[in-house]
């Protein structure tokens, strides 16, 4: 069980993760206008690895051989996998719903933390999970759909499951950290699903574009490489490591808030009642989880 001092800190690295995680869908919209879903997510992992290269010579891997299996499942799952069926969401909705659906990662983690990690949390802590899903339900039926550049059901749903094969990413994750540095276990997770990515778009989309990509889109894909993917899962590992699971993940909630935001303020979307509604009941869940919820965790376990 983690320190009681390093709580607050564990808290702090996952809602700055989170935060930052909340810009990725702003980042990733921006280029997608110029590019595929594949070259649009290949590109992002690029520079999301070139930060981790360092980081392997200095964190040399002392795996073993079946928990080299799970971090290439890890890997898998939480890279070319979720990424290309989320932002394959994101291409048929907008910014501020894809962001808003991730309301929903809090309720998916924790009960994958209470089936898979044996936590087990209060009736207050499943009382604000169940209206956090009250209020991403609200926001996925408020759409104007039919239109170009509206919301989509299709996109919304798509968005909620790959948050449901994240959930073995970061559990699969929080139990290799149970015996491995949380950079060790970023670094080369990040490092191998890029080359799962770098295998199979160029074979699926063609060769990356190069020359017709303009600045902007430079931009954006190397924020969302650097800060939105090496930055935050350095933070959100280390801070799986202090705090449980399904607490931490309430802290997801910071992504819709801010993606929203950025949708609404900068790209011009727009929310109806319902959405506004919805968003209201995510954060109102979180705060509730994160503040008055108890949440009772096993001991670590040996792989």
């Amino acid at each position: 069980m983690p320190h009681e001092k390093n709580r607050l800190l564990g808290f702090g690295a996952c809602a700055l993760a989170s935060s930052l995680w909340g810009c990725g869908f702003f980042f990733g919209k921006i280029a997608l206008a110029e590019m595929s879903v594949g070259h649009m997510v290949l590109y992002r992992f690029l520079f999301g690895a070139v930060v981790m290269l360092p980081l392997l010579l200095t964190h040399l891997p002392t795996f073993n051989r079946n928990e080299w299996g799970l971090l290439l499942l890890a890997s898998f799952l939480g890279v070319p996998l979720q990424f290309m069926i989320q932002f394959l969401g994101l291409s048929l909705t907008t910014v501020s719903h894809a962001s808003l659906m991730v309301g929903t990662m809090p309720v998916i983690l924790a009960v994958g933390a209470a089936i898979f990690a044996h936590e087990r949390m209060d009736a207050i802590g499943w009382l604000a999970l169940g209206t956090s899903t009250c209020g991403a339900a609200l926001i996925a039926l408020s759409g104007k759909h039919g239109h170009p550049g509206d919301a989509s059901l299709q996109g919304d749903l798509l968005v909620v499951f790959s948050l449901a094969i994240a959930l073995f990413w970061l559990l699969i994750n929080k139990r290799l950290m149970e015996r491995h540095s949380h950079i060790a276990v970023t670094a080369y997770g990040i490092v191998l699903g890029t080359l799962m990515l770098l295998a199979w778009v160029p074979l699926r989309y063609g060769a990356p574009p190069i020359h017709h990509v303009s600045p902007k889109a430079w931009v954006a894909l190397a924020a969302s490489g650097i800060l939105c993917t090496a930055t935050t899962t350095l933070l959100w590992n280390w801070g799986m490591t202090q705090v449980p699971a399904s607490q931490a993940g309430v802290l997801l909630n910071m992504e819709p808030l801010l993606g929203s935001l950025l949708g609404i303020f900068v790209l011009g979307d727009r929310l109806g009642p319902g959405a506004w509604v919805g968003g209201a009941l995510i954060l109102a869940a979180a705060v509730t989880l994160t503040t008055h919820s108890k949440t009772q965790v096993r001991e670590p376990v040996s792989i």
